[in-house]
């Protein structure tokens, strides 16, 4: 078994997300979240796949809920932390091909295993909609890669009512069995444009490749963004 793990710290992570009419931006922690208005701590959870091959952990999640800057009633913003965490007991060795992402192409929602077996991790994000199975269930629109981005960048994504997008934190390839995880301190998200409620969620998902193929998705508990 192996172990090994991503880490996105305050000025190292990389961040994905999709978007449609709030701007969701993604970016780094900045030392005026120190005074940030409603900290909320977030329960631990954990999935096992019905094969038992994989285990997904996710502990230390936690979020800072802030007022947007711009101070134009539309806008809010969340800081994240957590650690996701993947047993994988039985993979193919897998190549890794081109990153594309979360497509939520057929079969991909939110996470892409280019030829490779894949731990992702991140955040839904929706405008006046309550995050539940049904929300997620109904589908996003084309993924947005920020892993060629440079460090301290920012991306902004429209986000309108109604809709749920995927905002990915990282993710980590699965080339063989062992341990995987993916953790990350203070990563930001900001939404403008949104005038009504803000819900985000924790997602983490395992994709395994190869003939027994499987997909394994572990969700958190939705919290108020304002």
């Amino acid at each position: 078994m192996s172990e090994n793990r991503s880490i996105g710290l305050r000025r190292g992570a990389r961040f994905a997300g999709v978007g449609a009419a709030a701007a969701v931006a993604i970016g780094l922690f900045s030392t005026g979240a120190a005074n940030a208005d409603t900290f909320v701590p977030l329960p631990d959870g954990q999935k096992v796949a019905p094969s038992g091959t994989v285990t997904i952990t996710r502990t230390g999640e936690h979020a800072t809920v802030s007022p947007s800057l711009s101070a134009n009633g539309a806008g809010r913003v969340v800081w994240v932390s957590g650690n996701a965490v993947a047993e994988v007991t039985q993979t193919p060795e897998g190549t890794v091909g081109p990153n594309n992402g979360a497509a939520n192409g057929p079969g991909s929602n939110n996470s892409s295993t280019h030829g490779a077996s894949q731990l992702s991790t991140g955040y839904i994000v929706g405008c006046q909609v309550n995050i539940g199975e049904d929300a997620i269930s109904a589908g996003v629109s084309a993924g947005v890669s920020l892993s060629d981005a440079s460090v301290g960048g920012s991306l902004g994504i429209n986000l309108g009512p109604g809709d749920v997008k995927f905002v990915q934190i990282d993710y980590k390839d699965i080339l063989k069995p062992g341990t995987y995880s993916v953790e990350y301190m203070d990563a930001e998200i900001q939404i403008q444009g949104c005038a009504g409620y803000a819900q985000a969620r924790s997602y983490t998902v395992v994709e395994v490749i190869g003939d027994h193929y499987s997909k394994t998705t572990l969700y958190g508990q939705p919290f108020s963004i304002g």
